[in-house]
């Protein structure tokens, strides 16, 4: 597994994994509609926001996207995202994904990642305590899981 910076020609493995983790509908507070254009503008967003794929050989297995949280006096704690297909998990990606995509936030400047709105079913939110992440606040009930009903979403913070 490579990970390197994303082509506008890796979209084409990237669209795949963001429409299937749509469709599951437990991870992200995307509208679950989202046309590929609209998850284009997410996935592979202009400078300075930054997009990297792990891959194998040619095959897209996930990508993060990483930039400022807020503009202006915000925009030295950055904010990312992460996705891996289905056939991929459980086999390092994500945690190559946010081991690399912290080392390249370090040295673009940032001084810390927040994630704003983590499902507090999702399995990444291990991923990340392991990184260090620590959950720095919880709404109640914010997320409606396909399954489980009204979920919290964590907040979580990592000083870079």
């Amino acid at each position: 597994m490579e990970i390197r910076d994303a082509r506008d020609d890796d979209w084409a493995g990237i669209w795949p994994i963001v429409a299937e983790v749509l469709a599951e509908g437990v991870a992200y507070t995307y509208e679950p509609d989202m046309t590929e254009g609209q998850a284009r503008g997410k996935w592979l967003p202009p400078a300075p926001w930054r997009t990297t794929v792990a891959v194998d050989g040619d095959a897209v297995l996930g990508a993060a996207t990483w930039g400022p949280n807020q503009s202006g006096p915000g925009s030295h704690i950055s904010n990312a995202n992460f996705v891996v297909s289905s056939e991929s998990r459980g086999r390092g990606v994500g945690t190559a994904l946010v081991e690399d995509t912290l080392n390249r936030a370090r040295a673009d400047g940032y001084v810390g990642m927040q994630f704003n709105a983590v499902t507090e079913t999702n399995p990444a939110v291990a991923l990340y305590q392991r990184f260090g992440f620590e959950i720095i606040g919880t709404v109640p009930g914010a997320f409606i899981h396909p399954t489980k009903g009204p979920v919290g979403l964590h907040m979580m913070y990592l000083p870079l």
